[in-house]
């Protein structure tokens, strides 16, 4: 059974399963979820709890099914967690999770909590994820895409009582705070924290959110990757500049836009071979909002533009490494900035044309 993330406390609140899995790639998301279904789990007397990390290929699944399957001695009910941060349990992990599965139908005494990250969709159809969706709950826990952050902080804020001007003001509040933390959670969600130890309920004005959010923006370069796909020039800007304020190496930033660069091409070129987007893209690895942004973009490329694209990737690599190329800036940074640029305003939606002025007669 699969459940919404926000659907889970009202889920809580009327029944407990005895087996719940989640996956994501959101920490904090992904720890507060846990932490929902633990409080509910401790308010119907699970009060012993183990956890189990699998970690390598020679991990002793019989220990996970032993504990899953005993009563404790001293509690009549207990918490059986296992975290697979790899995702890939293997062959003896998938056949013990489908054990474990079947195992958790009907158990009253035991509540399995499995957490893995995020799963590609051939992860998702094997048979021992569909043995967990199966006998217990799955929750896939999503990331808090870019344009829905402000929002997303305006509703932590109501939680604490606290709240921005309405209208324009407040918006401008919600995007000031957004940018600041650059789409990671944690950040954001201490900096929430904090405005409520600073502030009492009530509204808050942008001087004191300003005043209380540092800058806490650490930018990633694989966010970087989305911005670039999502055609968000000002953005990319941004992060380029923070990349290199934070010492990230040049090597690793051009990586990433050239690997973009690379899986459109062999993408685009399946395309003209004959296989349907959905394979191309599923035999180049893309999924998740990547997927999304490739499906959006590939219509507008053309295979002379990721030609251009992908020559100009080559030149890049070599000024990063310390070349010199006729044309190109000499410095890295300035050369990985044209490089994203150009690739960013090739993948950027084109605004539509302003209505011609009617002349009177």
């Amino acid at each position: 059974m699969q459940l919404a993330l926000a659907q889970l406390e009202a889920h809580l609140n009327k029944t407990l399963r005895p087996l719940y899995t989640l996956h994501g790639d959101e920490p904090l998301l992904v720890q507060e979820a846990a932490d929902t279904i633990r409080a509910a789990a401790r308010r119907q007397g699970y009060a012993e709890r183990s956890v189990h990390t699998v970690a390598g290929a020679h991990f002793d699944w019989s220990a996970v099914l032993a504990a899953a399957g005993s009563l404790s001695l001293f509690a009549e009910r207990q918490i059986v967690e296992v975290r697979i941060p790899s995702g890939k349990p293997g062959k003896e992990g998938g056949a013990a999770l489908q054990e474990l599965a079947a195992q958790a139908q009907g158990s009253d005494s035991t509540l399995t909590l499995v957490l893995l990250p995020r799963l590609d969709r051939a992860t998702r159809s094997g048979a021992w994820f569909g043995a967990l969706d199966s006998y217990g709950v799955t929750i896939q826990v999503d990331p808090v895409e870019r344009a829905a952050l402000p929002q997303w902080i305006a509703q932590r804020l109501a939680r604490q009582g606290q709240r921005v001007p309405s209208g324009e003001g407040g918006q401008r509040t919600l995007q000031f705070f957004a940018d600041r933390v650059e789409g990671n959670l944690l950040a954001a969600h201490q900096e929430i924290q904090k405005l409520a130890l600073l502030h009492p309920a009530g509204e808050l004005s942008f001087e004191q959110v300003e005043a209380a959010v540092l800058n806490v923006a650490r930018y990633d370069v694989f966010k970087l990757s989305e911005a670039v796909l999502g055609g968000q020039a000002q953005r990319v800007q941004r992060m380029l500049d923070g990349l290199q304020a934070e010492g990230e190496a040049a090597v690793l930033v051009h990586f990433t836009l050239s690997e973009d660069i690379r899986a459109l091409k062999r993408v685009k070129d399946a395309m003209a071979e004959g296989r349907p987007l959905p394979l191309a893209l599923r035999e180049q690895r893309v999924w998740g909002l990547k997927e999304r942004l490739f499906e959006r973009v590939l219509p507008r490329l053309s295979p002379l533009a990721l030609d251009g694209l992908l020559q100009a990737a080559h030149t890049v690599d070599g000024i990063v490494k310390g070349l010199k190329a006729p044309g190109w800036p000499g410095d890295g940074w300035q050369a990985l900035h044209r490089l994203a640029m150009q690739l960013c305003l090739a993948c950027a939606v084109p605004s539509a044309p302003a209505p011609r002025a009617r002349i009177a007669p």
